[in-house]
């Protein structure tokens, strides 16, 4: 592709390639087959982003199925908006619209949860006690934020005395950002980090750091102000490349990285935040500071039989064939999304390309034959570095560096691009996917 000639040409060209390839994306393919006619009945445990999509999409592949979503959140959250809205940049009524909305005509809405899964008897028990047997089993639960792991923290602190949690939801985001706010206002110690999970969205905790340290530039009060953030491990990303590209970057713009240190438990009153080391315990004082829980899959999936035995058993993912997600022992039931227990894959990107995988597969054993979509790993993490720039980081299993616009945008550099990407493009993409027409 050729190189674009200039600012004004790019902005033109790339918001012309966004607009038309959602359009695209929106127009059904044409010569598609005749729906395949069934009575199969398939339970989705899930209607956010992946099972609201592949609720969709199986509404126009299958003439007759009765298809059932169980999800008790009457709120969709568009979850990337969440680092917009802890950063100033949107408003909390950004990232919600009604669950409803979302979901076909054709199928169910159940507003419950799920309480016991029975894979040997094809039952699931809802809260309410409704018992929904299946034929074929989607497991989209997304994953639970175990705020009681972190000791001392309660998420009636959000907003209060430099405590932020963007990740509990959009109102808790904007709470974040008044924590913010105020903190680049005074200055003092900032503490940001991840769990040592797996973790949805690893590049957020990344964002807020590197906005924190904006936002205070712009404010000139950087002088004012020192930032912490506690990785997890030896690493600041889990794509080796990627980590490196982060570390200079923080050396940069002078943020401090605290390897090897796991948020375990703050003292509110004292400003102190506990960590795990592996040299112990360790002491951390902090005027600002963003907790991120651990994080594992919702009880009624961990106390199933369908979490893995043998890796993540204190996460309890549902254990599932990295290319097809189908659950290795029982052959009806599909992970999709945060609580698929494969090696990469808790973004809404990673669920854009899952949700056809699903759908070949489990079309196609509905009619007798053998589904051939592959899901390779890709996840991608628009990764803002301040405001107006971020990086476009999108790879596989492999972590192989699998660019989306080789010579539009390069992967490890921050441009505006894919910032605007990030604000403009990402959301209409996302819903496009909700209406299975992405």
């Amino acid at each position: 592709m050729k190189p674009l000639s200039s600012p004004s040409a790019s902005r033109r060209a790339f918001l012309g390639l966004a607009a038309g390839g959602i359009a695209a994306l929106s127009v059904p393919a044409p010569g598609r087959a005749a729906p395949l006619r069934t009575q199969a009945r398939i339970v989705i445990l899930g209607a956010g982003a992946g099972g609201a999509a592949l609720a969709n999409r199986l509404a126009e592949r299958l003439d007759g199925a009765q298809v059932t979503l169980v999800d008790p959140r009457r709120e969709h959250w568009y979850q990337p908006g969440f680092t917009l809205i802890a950063a100033g940049l949107k408003p909390a009524s950004y990232s919600v619209s009604d669950t409803g909305r979302w979901l076909p005509k054709s199928a169910t809405w159940v507003a419950e949860a799920a309480a016991e899964i029975d894979p040997f008897a094809k039952v699931v028990t809802t809260t309410g006690g409704q018992k929904l047997p299946y034929d074929f089993l989607i497991v989209a639960t997304g994953l639970k934020l175990d705020w009681d792991a972190v000791e001392g923290f309660s998420l009636d602190m959000v907003g209060r005395d430099g405590i932020s949690a963007h990740y509990a939801g959009p109102d808790y985001a904007a709470k974040t950002w008044a924590a913010l706010d105020a903190f680049t206002d005074t200055g003092g110690q900032a503490l940001i980090g991840r769990p040592a999970t797996e973790m949805k969205c690893a590049g957020a905790p990344l964002k807020l750091a590197f906005l924190a340290e904006d936002h205070a530039t712009r404010k000139g009060n950087r002088g004012k102000v020192k930032i912490t953030y506690a990785a997890q491990n030896k690493t600041l990303f889990g794509v080796p490349i990627v980590s490196e590209k982060v570390r200079m970057l923080f050396a940069e713009r002078g943020i401090d990285a605290a390897y090897d240190h796991v948020l375990k438990a703050i003292d509110p009153g004292r400003r102190i935040a506990t960590y795990a080391t592996p040299d112990g315990d360790k002491e951390l004082g902090y005027d600002f500071i963003n907790v991120i829980p651990p994080m594992r899959a919702p009880d009624a999936v961990r106390n199933s039989p369908l979490p893995w035995a043998d890796k993540w058993t204190d996460q309890g993912w549902v254990e599932a064939d990295q290319k097809t997600l189908r659950h290795p022992r029982f052959p009806e039931i599909f992970a999709l999304g945060d609580v698929a227990g494969v090696p990469k894959g808790k973004t809404a990107a990673s669920v854009k390309w899952q949700v056809p995988v699903i759908e070949d597969h489990l079309v196609a054993q509905i009619a007798g034959a053998e589904g051939t979509a592959i899901y390779d790993g890709y996840t991608s993490c628009p990764l803002i570095t301040r405001i107006g720039r971020a990086m476009l980081v999108e790879f596989d299993y492999h972590n192989n560096l699998v660019p989306s616009f080789p010579g539009v945008i390069a992967p490890l550099e921050e441009l505006w691009i894919t910032w605007l990407m990030k604000e403009v493009a990402l959301k209409p993409t996302y819903n496009a996917m909700l209406s299975g027409k992405a």
